[in-house]
């Protein structure tokens, strides 16, 4: 609960005064650290830490004493609800074994343990709304529609948190477990600095290189922080829901597209319009960054110009080729145009509707924080 996503729930769950205590699992050396760790998650916004009623806990979703970890706390015990948001959310393929590790090692070890609580009441699993897979394209996608096992999957990622899914309706009581699946959380629509910039960057790349090898109307599904975590809190804390599995999104009435995005986080900046393009271009950009694209290709005289651009900002071409190795899954997720339906969201919490990405990202203060994003450091780690 001190990533991204847990980070603001865990403040916003912290000033309920009807919630007593909140037992937080940090990935700490020693509980001296835990404390530090959560100390800033707490100032990253200035808020107030309570010492009495936020505990950490130690422990590591990587390890395989996890679960003993817990049972080793014995006032774990009057735990009676339990958010699972931890998560490895990494795209990359070189990260697949940390992920699996992760997302259902660890999910593991955490069902194992909240399953023999004997008070629990509400066991939520925070999963994701794209584990929906790859085949599924251009439509609305509904909540029953997952987990689909055949489905087939982009990055490890999304199958891990459908794996994750499939075990915790196995270990948990139906009438005990919510589900909740957020869409693509990006930004915060407070005008703040989010605690991780993740979708961000891809972005702020396109803004960057005035290229986006995508469709610009290809539609997004896209959240910010602030929404995904109060739609989350409100679903646990509601007597009245009326179905155990939630997506958390925009939806088809504050949906995006590529577009609508690139246009609101350049407007009023200087340089060349951003350019889409096909996603099969993106062979011909690679083959630019390695030096082998011939300047009698069709494809490089229609772009030169920004070629020419590119080689300009980047320094050097093979700049553009770490770029591209991390944005690839995103701009294949883009092209997926998969809108999540919110309707069961919206009317058993009374949430209003999220603000549109494009609408709050061209705020000026959310415009300001692509300055702070550091995207070759963004892109190795996507």
């Amino acid at each position: 609960m001190t990533g991204f996503l847990g980070g603001e729930m865990l403040v916003m769950l912290s000033k309920m005064t009807e919630i007593e205590k909140i037992f937080c699992l940090v990935r700490a050396a020693d509980l001296e650290a835990a404390w530090l760790r959560l100390d800033h998650v707490f100032d990253f916004h200035g808020d107030f830490l309570d010492s009495k009623k936020v505990i950490p806990v130690v422990g590591d979703m990587v390890s395989d004493d996890l679960g003993e970890a817990l049972v080793a706390h014995p006032e774990l015990l009057e735990v009676n609800t339990v958010i699972h948001a931890a998560a490895n959310t990494s795209f990359s393929s070189r990260d697949n074994d940390l992920v699996e590790k992760v997302n259902v090692g660890g999910t593991q070890q955490i069902l194992a343990w909240a399953s023999k609580l004997p008070g629990l009441k509400t066991f939520v699993y925070v999963g994701t709304a794209s584990i929906c897979g790859k085949d599924i394209q251009g439509r609305v996608v509904h909540e029953d529609e997952s987990p689909n096992e055949g489905a087939r999957h982009l990055v490890r990622y999304t199958q891990t948190k459908m794996t994750g899914e499939l075990m915790a309706r196995e270990a948990i009581p139906k009438e005990k477990l919510l589900v909740v699946r957020p869409s693509v959380i990006m930004g915060d629509s407070r005008g703040i600095v989010p605690r991780s910039f993740v979708i961000m960057w891809a972005f702020a790349a396109g803004k960057l290189l005035r290229v986006v090898p995508m469709n610009e109307e290809d539609e997004l599904d896209i959240i910010p922080i602030d929404f995904a975590a109060e739609a989350i809190i409100r679903l646990t804390m509601s007597s009245h829901r009326r179905y155990d599995t939630y997506h958390i999104s925009a939806g088809a009435k504050s949906k995006t597209t590529m577009a609508s995005i690139m246009s609101a986080i350049t407007a009023g900046s200087d340089g060349l319009p951003v350019k889409f393009l096909p996603y099969e271009s993106i062979s011909k950009l690679r083959s630019w960054a390695r030096g082998k694209l011939d300047e009698e290709d069709p494809f490089y005289l229609e772009n030169s110009l920004y070629f020419n651009y590119m080689e300009y900002i980047l320094g050097k071409k093979g700049n553009l080729r770490m770029l591209l190795a991390g944005l690839d899954a995103y701009y294949k997720f883009g092209e997926l145009s998969q809108v999540f339906d919110n309707s069961r969201l919206l009317a058993d919490t009374g949430i209003e509707l999220s603000q549109p990405a494009h609408v709050y990202m061209g705020n000026p203060g959310v415009r300001e924080v692509f300055s702070q994003i550091n995207i070759f450091a963004e892109a190795i780690a996507p």
